[in-house]
This record gives C-alpha cells, structure tokens and sequence, in this order.
C-alpha cells in the first residue's frame, strides 16, 4: 500500500479535496513510489495507492 497525505491550504491550487487526491495520486506515480516494491517482485497488481487530503490542525 502506497500512502500520500497533504493538507489543504486557502493557497492551494485546488478547488475541492477531491481534486488535491488527484495531485497526491499524481504525484505518487509521478515520484514512482512503488518503484521498490516493484523491483521485489511485487505485482502491479497488488500495490494500492491511496491519496489523502484534510482541512484544519493537524
């Protein structure tokens, strides 16, 4: 499982939290984060990428 977290900024680019998953997903391929788990022989298949986005305090 691959995991990208950002919080949502009044400076964001992004309009909605939905769009600012998609950045987050985009940038998990983008950065080939699976690039590891791949090379161990780890299927396409059974790597999940979640992206997630939140407003407020952390």
């Amino acid at each position: 499982m691959i995991n990208g977290y950002t919080r949502v900024s009044k400076e964001s680019e992004e309009k909605t939290l939905e769009e600012t998953v998609q950045t987050v997903l985009a940038q998990i391929e983008a950065k080939k984060y699976d690039a590891e788990l791949l090379e161990l022989g780890v299927s396409k298949e059974h790597i999940r990428h979640y992206g997630f986005a939140f407003e407020g305090k952390i």
